[in-house]
C-alpha cells in the first residue's frame, strides 16, 4: 500500500487512522509533540515517528525529510476546538486557529509534495467540520479557519491533479480528547446525540473508515471533496 504520513497522530482520530491504514497493510509515518505517545503508538504499529509541532517550519521540514522520498499519501489531523462568542475572541485567536487548521496543513503539503508526486501519486486527507456549512453560534474562529480548509481542498485538488488527490472530512462533534470539555458531560452528550438522525456522538474510528477509502486506491476517483461523516446533522434532522 506504500507510505503514509500522518500528522496529529497522538490524537484520537490520528490515531484511529494510523491503526485502519496499519491493518491493511500500510506503511506509516507518524508524527505529533507528545514523543512517549508517538513511541508507544509506532512500536504498537510497526511505525516509524518524528517528534514536532505544525506551527513550526523547521519541525515541518525535518518530518518531511524524516518521512521519506515516495509517500502514497499524507493525513493531516491536527485542530483546534475554540469555542467562544464573538466578543470574547482576540486576534491570537482567529490567528492560531487558522496556523494549527489551514496554515499547517499548507505548510505540511508543500514541504511532501514531491514525495507525494512520486511513483503512482499520491492522496491527501484534511479534516473540516459540519460547522463551516451549518453555521452554529460561539464557533467563529474554527468555522473561518476549517472554511479555509475547505478552498484549499478545491484549489490544491484542481492544481494537483492528476498525480495528487485532496480530499476533506467535515464531521461533527466526534468523543476524543480535544473534544473532552463537551463530551465528558453526560447531559451535554446526550442532548448534542439527539441532535443527529443517528443518534450518538461520532466515534473516531467512524472517521477512520472513509479515510482508508479516500487514502488508498479505492478512492481513486474521489479529489477535491468535503464529505460529511455527521449522523446525518448536516442534511437530516431527527424526526422527534
Amino acid at each position: 500500500m506504500g507510505k503514509y504520513l500522518i500528522y496529529g497522530a497522538n490524537g484520537g482520530i490520528g490515531s484511529a487512522i494510523a491503526r485502519r491504514l496499519a491493518s491493511a497493510g500500510a506503511a506509516l509515518h507518524l508524527t505529533g509533540r507528545n514523543g512517549d505517545a508517538l513511541d508507544i503508538l509506532a512500536s504498537e504499529l510497526g511505525a516509524t515517528y518524528s517528534i514536532g509541532n505544525v506551527l513550526n517550519a523547521d519541525d515541518i521540514s525535518r518530518i518531511a525529510d524524516e518521512a521519506g522520498a515516495d509517500l502514497a499519501g499524507l493525513v493531516y489531523a491536527p485542530g483546534t476546538i475554540n469555542l467562544k462568542p464573538l466578543k470574547r475572541l482576540s486576534d491570537d485567536d482567529f490567528l492560531n486557529d487558522f496556523r494549527i487548521n489551514a496554515l499547517g496543513a499548507v505548510n505540511a503539503i508543500q514541504a511532501s509534495l514531491d514525495a507525494l508526486k512520486a511513483g503512482e501519486g499520491g492522496s491527501v486527507l484534511l479534516f473540516s467540520t459540519i460547522a463551516v456549512s451549518q453555521g452554529f453560534a460561539a464557533h467563529a474562529s474554527v468555522s473561518m479557519a476549517k472554511g479555509a480548509v475547505e478552498g484549499l481542498v478545491r484549489a490544491l485538488g484542481t492544481e494537483l491533479a492528476p498525480h495528487v488527490r485532496v480530499n476533506a472530512i467535515a464531521p461533527s462533534l466526534v468523543d476524543t480528547g480535544l473534544s473532552k470539555a463537551v463530551t465528558s458531560s453526560e447531559q451535554m452528550a446526550k442532548a448534542i446525540a439527539g441532535m443527529h438522525a443517528i443518534p450518538r456522538v461520532g466515534r473516531p474510528e467512524d472517521l477512520a473508515a472513509l479515510a482508508e477509502v479516500l487514502l488508498t486506491p479505492a478512492g481513486g476517483w474521489i479529489t477535491g471533496q468535503v464529505i460529511g461523516v455527521d449522523g446525518g446533522r448536516s442534511t437530516l434532522r431527527p424526526k422527534g
